[in-house]
């Protein structure tokens, strides 16, 4: 059992095996029996590459071989960074077979994010594409292991370079059949951790969050009943593949257990999209509320064929009432609302709700055995109807973050509920409506920027005496990050400590979109910096601006 994990008590355990959640079986073994029933059908689209269910299985086999030439191991920790392509997949299964451990991270993140992970995780290897969208992720690598020297291998997908990083095509081997065989022998058990995901974050860098196969698997298998999946179902991962929501909700994973077929875009952008939805049939697909409104504006000045796609997923943040109405207008197609966390718990409004839930909830719990409670600050449940903070367990949702004992208690109740930090309330129905957040995040069109970390980065500059970051509204993204600063010298300008946070490697997405400079922050009546405060203070500076340039 890996070490620094929390797993479900026995008696839980007991219960979801018992009850048929938990079925016992592996990510290699799902991959094999989708081989021997659908061996022909396509599984996997990306650019002018055809997979095949049977050819995928073959090529994680010769890539599971190459990953144990080179000394990958059980248990082992590997930083996958790669974007939307055939490899990701090949990857992740051959680790999964070997029974060593990806740890997602998004294409998005740079050095401070990537020289974390793989210090935190202790990891043995950093895999990468060699370019996309512009950057050239084998600098990121170079400043990753000049900061880590402890990383054994950087692997690339594609052209490595003139540095010392293997290239991911040259592992990929034709082994014995016995080394096949020993690895479906001496593979992991279900009940092992299978990959590390990354947490949305409050408290500084991410946490690791541990899924083990038999509760991943048995969140796919329902996300695929709640999302009708089926054999013709024509899944298109616009959203980065490695995120929660476009992994498991049903989303790439969940459409290979359903036996359909998954269509890579390298871009979000309708341009690229909806080509694909036309020429490869796409059932479905999935995007947050922001990329949901350019969607809606750009099908109505472009004329592709959009008939298709049967359901637009919206997920990664709340989506207002009034887009939400537009979905079938425009698009022709069903909403379906998607609120999640990689942690565990995923609602979702069905596919045959009447509009007035799709468009004014965020869903209800998938699972028969997803417990919620909505609790004050004392932890007391709330009447119905009134807001409180969602509190969640169940056979996917986890008990503890990696390595974080201290967190973890403050995370987690003595029960094992785990603290979403979502404020929400609770429709007769069992429907949830999302409200707000009791954590300091802020949720920027779906990406979650931790507001601690972001201060932290900013109090590294010399003429920072203090940082606040608030989130302040937006019609477009929901939510934009605004930092006030306190500094020691006003010559400064907030471009200035945009450029400084670029060059500490910061994602862009983290980077503040406005910075305001005061001379003291607001407090509480015990002494601590009021962010409600700021909060209100942000908002009221936006509508000034707004008005302004009307």
């Amino acid at each position: 059992m890996l070490a620094g994990w929390r797993a479900w008590p026995e008696e839980f355990a007991n219960r979801y095996r018992a009850e048929g959640c938990w079925q016992g079986e592996t990510f290699g073994q799902l991959l094999r029996k989708r081989a021997a029933a659908d061996g022909e059908r396509i599984a996997v689209v990306s650019g002018d590459q055809r997979i095949s269910y049977a050819e995928l299985d073959h090529r994680v086999d010769r890539l599971a071989a190459g990953f144990l030439k080179l000394g990958i191991k059980a248990e082992d920790r590997i930083i996958v960074q790669l974007p939307n392509i055939a490899q990701f997949f090949d990857t992740i299964f051959a680790l999964f077979r070997i029974g060593a451990l990806p740890v997602f991270a998004l294409p998005v993140h740079r050095r401070s994010e990537i020289v974390y992970l793989c210090g935190f995780s202790e990891a043995a290897a950093y895999i990468i594409t060699d370019k996309d969208s512009g950057f050239d992720y084998r600098e990121l690598a170079s400043q990753v292991q000049a900061s880590v020297p402890s990383l054994r291998h950087v692997i690339v997908a594609g052209d490595p370079g003139s540095g010392a990083f293997t290239s991911l095509d040259d592992l990929y081997i034709d082994a014995v059949n016995e080394v096949y065989d020993r690895l479906d022998a001496q593979g992991p058990d279900s009940g092992d951790v299978a990959f590390l995901q990354l947490s949305g974050g409050t408290t500084g860098l991410p946490k690791l969050i541990p899924r083990t196969h038999d509760d991943y698997i048995y969140s796919l298998r329902v996300s695929a009943e709640v999302c009708a999946l089926h054999k013709e179902s024509v899944y298109l991962a616009v959203l980065p593949a490695a995120h929660n929501f476009p992994l498991s909700s049903p989303g790439v994973l969940g459409t290979l257990y359903a036996g359909g077929c998954v269509v890579l875009a390298r871009s979000a952008s309708p341009d690229v999209a909806f080509p694909l939805i036309r020429s490869e049939a796409v059932t479905i697909t999935a995007v947050v509320p922001p990329l949901a409104l350019i969607w809606l504006e750009a099908a109505q000045s472009r004329h592709y064929d959009l008939s298709h796609l049967q359901v637009l997923q919206v997920g990664g943040a709340k989506f207002s009432a009034e887009a939400a109405k537009r979905v079938k207008r425009v698009l022709g197609c069903t909403l379906q609302q998607v609120y999640g966390m990689a942690e565990g718990l995923v609602n979702y409004t069905r596919l045959d709700d009447p509009e007035e839930i799709t468009v004014n909830t965020q869903g209800r719990p998938m699972s028969p055995f997803d417990e919620v409670r909505l609790v004050d600050e004392d932890d007391v449940e709330v009447p119905p109807g009134e807001v409180g903070e969602l509190l969640t367990r169940g056979p996917y949702t986890i008990r503890g973050y990696y390595k974080a004992d201290k967190h973890n208690e403050r995370a987690f109740t003595s029960d094992g509920f785990y603290r979403t930090g979502d404020l929400a309330s609770m429709t007769p129905s069992g429907y949830l409506v999302i409200e707000g957040r009791s954590k300091d995040q802020i949720n920027r069109g779906g990406d979650k920027v931790a507001a601690e970390e972001v201060e932290n980065h900013l109090l590294a500059h010399p003429n920072v005496h203090d940082a606040a970051v608030v989130a302040m509204p937006d019609e477009f993204l929901g939510e934009r990050t605004c930092a006030f600063v306190i500094v020691h010298d006003p010559a400064i300008s907030g471009n200035e400590l945009k450029a400084f946070l670029r060059k500490r490697g910061l994602a862009a997405y983290k980077i503040p979109d406005r910075v305001e400079f005061m001379e003291s922050f607001p407090h509480t009546g015990v002494g601590k910096v009021s962010k409600k405060s700021l909060r209100e203070l942000a908002a009221q500076q936006q509508d000034e601006r707004v008005n302004v340039s009307k």
